[in-house]
């Protein structure tokens, strides 16, 4: 329990040392100038107290913090010092002496001793190498390096052009998927194919969201794209969970989503894990999975909010549903549907038949 908190609190602290270096900040501004000019730099930011105490010499400065002036400072030897809001340049050209026995597989004096302080400080620690002209940022020993917007720009082109076919895929899938519901077809394997689609493109998402983070005032545009792949995905996605999980309930359906974000995407192209997820252990690639109907549902408008369950709650299933339909539509009245004929013809309509 321990390590894994120790992981989440790493994890937390480089997320905060990319939004603290990204595109558009004052931080990253200086940095650029820094790599512009081809010089180098060792900055210190935060646990301003330890990281003092583990060096000597230089200036006190105590000056408001810019980026042009840390850029004028970092023309000098030695590590730069600055508080862990921005607000103040403590120290120039100062010299650290982080204990040369903490373990680091860094090369090049600069980065030895920039990987050395942040296991010995909780301070961001930034190196910028003249040599290689480079960026790394060290968090408890962690080195990560930043990329230049183009390098991250490239990455976004390609993960745009992997989400938009995944999502025309998926979009066709399931609306085939909601013609196979109404005739009572769905197979384990036609499932199998849509969640594996689900994640791959809930994954890439993900991805195009860390570099969204990376690329700062310059991410605007991705995000935006993002959220036109990713769309209601998160929601269709949940109700179909629910829709052929054995337990509906919105709580398992979390602990499916949380089970499947942790499972490797070619393991959830498995019909045989993927049933186990859902709570089925003796099902095959042609086994037949019954919808409620939640996901069909709640795409027809005479549907509220809530009333999706409603009806299901009532009726069992999709197919259930189906046969009330073909008998007495009204009793759809029921349960507070107040256009039943409407939510007929939008079914049979999703159906390719007519009422």
């Amino acid at each position: 329990m321990q390590d894994d908190q120790t992981t989440i609190e790493v994890q937390r602290r480089i997320d905060e040392a990319i939004r603290l270096t990204a595109p558009g900040t004052a931080l990253r501004h200086a940095l650029d100038m820094v790599l512009a000019g081809h010089m180098g730099a060792l900055i210190c930011v935060g646990d301003e107290e330890n990281v003092i105490k583990a060096g000597n010499d230089g200036f006190p400065l105590n000056i408001s913090f810019t980026a042009n002036r840390l850029f004028e400072l970092s023309k000098m030897d030695g590590a730069i010092v600055i508080d862990g809001k921005l607000n103040q340049i403590l120290r120039a050209n100062y010299h650290l002496n982080p204990d040369p026995t903490l373990p680091t597989s860094e090369t090049g004096m600069r980065h030895r001793t920039a990987a050395r302080m942040s296991l010995l400080t909780d301070a961001t620690v930034i190196s910028v190498s003249e040599r290689r002209q480079v960026i790394h940022f060290f968090v408890n020993g962690h080195g990560v390096q930043l990329k230049t917007v183009q390098e991250l720009m490239g990455s976004v082109n390609q993960l745009v052009v992997a989400m938009q076919s995944t999502r025309q895929t998926l979009d066709q899938r399931l609306r085939r998927l909601t013609t196979l519901e109404l005739e009572n077809q769905v197979t384990l394997a036609d499932l199998t194919e849509i969640f594996y689609l689900f994640e791959v493109l809930t994954t890439a998402g993900e991805e195009l969201g860390k570099i969204e983070e990376q690329l700062g005032s310059e991410g605007r545009t991705v995000q935006m794209q993002r959220e036109e792949f990713l769309g209601d995905l998160d929601d269709e996605y949940t109700l179909m969970i629910r829709d052929y999980a054995s337990d509906s309930s919105e709580q398992n359906a979390a602990e499916i989503r949380r089970a499947l974000d942790d499972t490797a995407n070619y393991q959830v192209h498995k019909a045989a894990y993927l049933a186990h997820l859902l709570g089925y252990d003796d099902s095959r690639e042609d086994t037949v999975m019954t919808p409620l109907g939640l996901r069909t549902l709640s795409n027809v408008s005479v549907v509220r909010e809530g009333m999706a369950d409603k009806i299901v709650d009532e009726y069992g299933s999709l197919q259930d549903l189906i046969d009330v339909i073909d008998e007495n539509p009204e009793r759809l009245e029921e349960t507070g549907v107040r256009n039943p004929s409407i939510l007929a013809d939008s079914l049979y309509r999703m159906w390719g038949k007519h009422s």
